[in-house]
């Protein structure tokens, strides 16, 4: 008997969430960390818990390894998880939070990502090098991992929240900024 499936039972039964779902919780997760205003923080986690919802699943962070943990929201009952629920343990999703947690993967990364960097500033103008640098420096303190492996999330994330409050662009790095991720993601792709 062919089994009917639709999208809600696609991804619960194949498959624990779409990517762009863990993505934007994890994003999410990120901003509400990084928030200075409590309620700005409270906004995020609200904007993930809804996100979520729409899943019926539920995040939690796990403080011993300060890692976001995903899962089903039918396998808690007032903020207990009840193991004799967990049918598939599959259907969870962890991110860790922090960076690589070894010192020498976080120099390898850093040192990979500033080759990307020094590769844009031969081939283009100083103002594609300083927008690569900045993307560079993002990926290496945020998510301690290669620019190439950048999720679509993690580079809006860059554009729209990090690029705006932590780089102060000139005018001619901001009217390019966009272009300059481009020229960052060409440049790795011949490589």
């Amino acid at each position: 008997m062919a089994k009917h499936t639709d999208e809600s039972e696609t991804e619960s039964d194949d498959q624990p969430l779409p990517d762009g779902v863990v993505d934007e919780a994890e994003r999410l997760t990120r901003l509400a960390r990084d928030a200075i205003d409590e309620e700005e923080a409270a906004a995020y986690r609200e904007a993930r818990a809804d996100l979520l919802a729409d899943h019926d699943y539920i995040a939690r962070i796990r403080d011993e390894d300060d890692t976001l943990v995903v899962h089903p929201e039918e396998w808690v009952e007032d903020g207990t998880v009840y193991p004799e629920r967990i049918d598939d343990i599959d259907r969870g999703v962890e991110r860790p939070l922090s960076g690589a947690g070894d010192p020498d993967d976080w120099e390898d990364v850093r040192e990979h990502n500033e080759a990307i960097v020094e590769a844009v500033d031969a081939e283009y103008d100083s103002t594609h090098a300083a927008n690569a640098q900045a993307l560079a420096e993002f990926m290496n303190n945020h998510y301690a991992k290669p620019i190439e492996q950048a999720t679509d999330a993690e580079l809006t994330e860059f554009l729209e929240e990090y690029y705006p409050r932590n780089v102060w662009p000139t005018d001619d790095q901001k009217a390019v900024v966009e272009e300059s991720v481009a020229v960052v993601e060409d440049v790795i792709q011949r490589r």
